[in-house]
């Protein structure tokens, strides 16, 4: 039983929350439009949440092998588990754990393939690139952030709409690209406190290769690029009569304070007392933010805005 938590804690589980409000948004956004089979919707929220939990493990691993674990300093937020360096997990049980859980993970995609159309796989193979590539290859170029923006930002909410309706909207691309940016924009303030033992790792994150200001800029410059594209939705919606995103997800507006501390600390990253909560404010607007967008289909459903 010791080993089964220990497992199961190598997943990072208190990150995992993310999985499942993509996965509510997502499965909302089909709801919207027609569509929605709540076995589908678990199954597939499971399979993206055992996604997320083999890349946190397989990035433990990889931190380790590369001796970046020995020097990050962690935080609530960022510089892995710990459970390897800390002795309680062996290193090879956390590749272990993310060999499993993406097997698993690829099984429940390729059911979804079977059921809902091959014209899944695309999506599933680039999302499964991303996957494995991330932490031995796509860390070690400049911008690496992009790559779960994609893969673990735009691409579910994709594949949670395919998989309740067996076809892709270009009105749904839209609606993911704030998770794209709202993901790129978690892994890259979580790097701030790593940008040391990252540079002696061979990584080059936002910080390590552009400079802690130019991430900062990046930073404040994608949280305010996430507001614009919402406002820039609606009123598409309201000049056009045709809804691109909801009124509703105006709503999601009231995660400006959180987004607020989250730049302050981006520009006070010097200051670990400022930068620790800012990261903490950081996670509470993206969650927020997700489940605000799903509120505004639910409301525009039941509650229709002519």
């Amino acid at each position: 039983m010791e080993k089964l938590i220990l497992w199961f804690k190598e997943t990072r589980p208190q990150f995992l929350l993310l999985s499942v409000v993509l996965t509510f948004l997502g499965t909302t956004i089909a709801w919207y439009y027609g569509s929605f089979n709540l076995g589908y919707a678990l199954l597939a929220g499971f399979g993206l949440v055992l996604t997320h939990g083999s890349v946190n493990a397989i990035n433990d691993y990889f931190d380790y092998k590369s001796g970046i674990d020995l020097h990050v300093q962690r935080t609530p937020f960022s510089g892995g588990s710990g459970l390897v360096p800390e002795g309680k997990l062996p290193l090879k049980h956390a590749l272990g754990v993310g060999i499993v859980t993406s097997l698993v993970a690829l099984a429940i995609g390729i059911y979804f393939v079977m059921v809902s159309g091959w014209m899944l796989l695309p999506l599933i193979i680039a999302a499964a690139l991303c996957m494995v590539l991330y932490t031995p290859v796509i860390l070690r170029t400049p911008w690496p952030e992009w790559s779960p923006g994609l893969g673990l930002g735009i691409m579910p909410i994709l594949g949670f709409y395919f998989v309740q309706t067996g076809h892709y909207d270009w009105v749904v691309l839209a609606a993911s690209i704030p998770s794209g940016i709202l993901v790129h924009n978690l892994l890259l303030l979580n790097e701030f406190p790593d940008v040391e033992a990252d540079r002696m790792g061979g990584r080059k994150t936002t910080p390590v290769a552009f400079g802690m200001d130019a991430a900062g800029r990046l930073f404040r410059i994608m949280t305010i690029l996430v507001y614009i594209w919402i406002i820039g939705c609606v009123a598409a919606t309201l000049i056009t009569g045709s809804v691109v995103m909801p009124v509703y997800c105006l709503l999601a507006l009231l995660t400006l304070p959180f987004a607020r501390k989250a730049m302050s600390g981006s520009k006070e990253y010097r200051d670990r007392n400022k930068l620790v909560p800012a990261l903490g404010s950081n996670v509470t607007f993206i969650l927020l933010t997700h489940v605000l967008l799903g509120v505004g289909y639910i409301l525009d459903k039941f509650f229709p805005i002519a």
